[in-house]
């Protein structure tokens, strides 16, 4: 028996993997981020968010909060983008991974500011790696029923 994955991926599909466990290591960061901003702005767990009531730093501890949250959100989809669309296109999905967390660490640092709006000047064009790896998935899907 031959390699883990000989004969039917790509070894380019390596990269695919590299670019998900990259993703797994800005995960960690961001979420040393939002410990950084629990003992800064002082919310302790398990308190999810903080209140505006409680607290006068909420807002700034719950954008940094809510940045980290968003990307947990998009996790997912990401994940199961890279490994389908990669799975035909490799390359072109590494690369849309790579942009993605590029944009995703602006989105992140914009909203961490305490200003949301400031995550959607880099970060919006995440949403177009997003479109690019939901098009390679389709290929691979159209790719397996008409092969």
């Amino acid at each position: 028996m031959g390699a883990a994955g000989e004969g039917f991926l790509a070894k380019e599909y390596g990269y695919v993997v590299l670019v998900l466990v990259f993703y797994c290591f800005f995960n960690f960061w961001m979420a040393f981020q939002v410990g950084k901003a629990r003992k800064k702005y002082k919310v302790f767990y398990p308190t999810l968010y903080a209140l505006e009531s409680e607290n006068k730093d909420a807002k700034l501890f719950n954008c940094v909060q809510r940045g980290h949250q968003n990307s947990l959100e998009m996790m997912p989809m990401l994940f199961i983008l890279m490994i389908l669309g990669g799975m035909r296109h490799p390359c072109i999905s590494a690369g849309l991974g790579m942009g993605y967390i590029v944009t995703r660490y602006f989105y992140f640092t914009g909203y961490s500011s305490g200003d949301p709006q400031k995550r959607l000047s880099i970060g919006k064009f995440g949403f177009f790696a997003l479109m690019g790896l939901m098009i390679c998935t389709i290929s691979f899907g159209v790719h397996l029923l008409i092969a």
